[in-house]
């Protein structure tokens, strides 16, 4: 019986942290980071402000959490990063989940916060780098490494050939949503952006 009432515990709390980032997210869109207290961030998520302060007692700490979430979700390395073998596999699982992760909309409006506050609030970029996509993009150059080690491919610098990979596909997906609220392509234009990086990036280091 104790564990029973332990593990509902557990799943109301995380139900009450999904709603505080949820409303966190929708207000910092609408009113800015600077124009959001935690106090109301507590009003939208339907919670009280003991509650928000036990699992957030800063914005910047639920920020970092949003950051944190945004680029973990569903994702582990193992899924981020395949095992060697199949440079053409490989990338192609890799620049699926990247243009679904980049694709979401919950993504645009992230970027959209942080460079929007990003001149009173620098350390938003920081978290946003930090703690999202440097260990993605990371990951991302490990398995160019471990190609490049098991001689799959011919890549001496995973670094720039992780970035060149990725950059072509956030060129597509992610960054015209910056600018354009009418950008929105379809499954298939998004596949044949992936199949595209893909195709270079195999005629540039595929051994």
């Amino acid at each position: 019986m104790a564990a029973e009432l332990s593990a509902h515990h557990r799943r109301l709390a995380q139900q009450k942290r999904e709603a505080i980032i949820a409303a966190a997210t929708d207000l910092f869109l609408n009113h800015g980071y600077d124009g959001t207290s935690l106090a109301r961030i507590a009003e939208g998520a339907a919670v009280s402000k003991s509650t928000l302060f036990k699992q957030f007692p800063t914005k910047a700490a639920l920020f970092e959490a949003i950051v944190t979430e945004s680029w973990q979700r569903d994702a582990t390395d193992a899924v981020v990063r395949p095992q060697a073998g199949d440079l053409r596999s490989g990338l192609t699982s890799i620049g699926h989940r990247y243009a679904d992760l980049i694709g979401r909309p919950g993504m645009t409006a992230l970027f959209r916060i942080v460079i929007a506050e990003l001149p009173r609030f620098p350390e938003l970029g920081r978290m946003q780098f930090q703690l999202g996509k440097l260990p993605y993009f990371t990951s991302v150059q490990r398995y160019l490494e471990s190609e490049h080690e098991a001689g799959n491919a011919d890549v001496p610098d995973a670094e720039s050939a992780a970035n060149q990979f990725l950059g072509m596909i956030a060129n597509y997906v992610l960054w015209p949503r910056m600018l354009l609220t009418d950008w929105n392509p379809t499954a298939s234009d998004i596949r044949y952006a992936v199949e595209q990086a893909v195709e270079t990036t195999l005629a540039r280091y595929a051994s």
